[in-house]
């Protein structure tokens, strides 16, 4: 399970704490660091993109500080990078975060200098206000465990090739379209046979460069299904056996509430539950789904749901919150949705099916992690 930080990180002391924000790049990563007892305000160090060169580099900044640095605090930005390099950092014994690029406010002048060296230096002063207690000044993500983001890239794997499924059928229906041929289903399990059999609105056979282009597109098809297929298999899998671990359990958990498959059970597990929320309010926003008030002197509106989250969990959840009122139409939830939208429907609807979105997510937790069923809810039959 990931724990997530919750606060401020411990009481900043300047005489004993090494701070450094890192800029990385393919090329190099710079280096902006509080050294104590410097007479600089902030030191740069310019070092090759490795590990190694980052720790040596960590080392020559300690050994110019006044007294040896009793905590050292390394930040850079969320990014491709991903978090190995704070798990590395950690495992060395210092204390590693991953701050969120868009929490940082920035000049907002239409047209303002951007360098490796003035980011670098914004990174530092954002992260010492953040060290020192200051509200809002920035926010750190949390470092998932290897484990639940080695889980996760199974979960979102499966929707690249759902995409690429849908793209591979959209191009076989396009060529065909120029060639004035209609009514051939990729999709169906005789495609090869009846790609054979193909004909031209004229009765002439298919250009011989465009079957073939067209047995390439199927055979990409066919490869993407088996692809599907097999995540799938691994997926069900879990079902089918004792839980090895906390995970597996909340899966099998969710899946006997009726509504909830196999795929929706392990998104919402693999993309939020596994990590550590101090409330419902917090999950909300992880997934995006709390809203923006747009409010000044006598105006004010909502603006929507913020969408600053995890997309994946976000979208299955608004996936469920459409089927929950067929699925359980006597609970609370459905109860509440069907008050307020009754017939309702365009935009209306919509924005009641997120607001209900929300709602489910927070039960859908607790029942996941607390087995509190969601009032007036149905398990499936035994």
């Amino acid at each position: 399970m990931t724990t997530a930080r919750t606060g401020h990180a411990a009481p900043f002391d300047y005489t004993s704490t090494l701070v450094v924000a890192v800029e990385i790049s393919d090329r190099s990563w710079m280096l902006g660091a509080h050294v104590p007892g410097s007479a600089r305000s902030s030191s740069r160090l310019v070092i090759e993109p490795a590990f190694e060169q980052l720790i040596a580099a960590l080392a020559h900044l300690t050994r110019r500080a006044a007294l040896r640095p009793a905590r050292t605090v390394v930040v850079y930005e969320a990014g491709h990078t991903g978090f190995w390099l704070a798990r590395l950092l950690r495992a060395q014994g210092m204390e590693a975060h991953v701050l969120h690029p868009a929490s940082v406010p920035v000049d907002r002048r239409a047209r303002r200098a951007k360098t490796d060296r003035l980011d670098v230096d914004l990174l530092l002063r954002a992260v010492l206000a953040w060290l020192r207690g200051e509200p809002g000044v920035c926010s750190m993500a949390t470092i998932p465990d290897e484990a639940d983001e080695d889980q996760r890239r199974a979960v979102r794997e499966r929707q690249e090739l759902l995409t690429e499924r849908t793209r591979l059928t959209n191009r076989v229906g396009a060529l065909l379209s120029t060639l004035g041929v209609s009514g051939y289903d990729v999709r169906r399990s005789d495609r090869r046979a009846r790609l054979a059999a193909l004909e031209r609105p004229e009765g002439v056979s298919i250009p011989p460069c465009a079957k073939a282009k067209l047995e390439r597109l199927i055979a990409r098809y066919e490869l993407v299904v088996q692809q599907i297929e097999e995540l799938e298999a691994a997926r069900d899998q879990v079902l089918e056996r004792e839980p090895r671990g906390e995970a597996e359990a909340m899966i099998q958990r969710l899946c006997t509430l009726k509504g909830i498959g196999a795929q929706s059970a392990t998104v919402l597990v693999r993309e939020g539950f596994v990590r550590q929320f101090r409330n419902g309010r917090a999950l909300g926003s992880y997934a995006g789904l709390t809203g923006t008030p747009w409010a000044s002197g006598g105006y004010a509106r909502e603006q929507g749901i913020s969408k600053a989250g995890n997309r994946h969990l976000r979208t299955v959840m608004v996936e469920i919150a459409w089927m929950w009122r067929r699925w359980q139409p006597e609970s609370a939830l459905a109860r509440w949705l069907t008050a307020r939208a009754g017939d309702a429907t365009g935009r209306l609807r919509r924005v009641l099916i997120t607001a209900l979105a929300r709602k489910l997510l927070i039960a859908l937790w607790r029942f996941a992690c607390h087995g509190i069923v969601p009032e007036g809810a149905l398990l499936k039959a035994a």
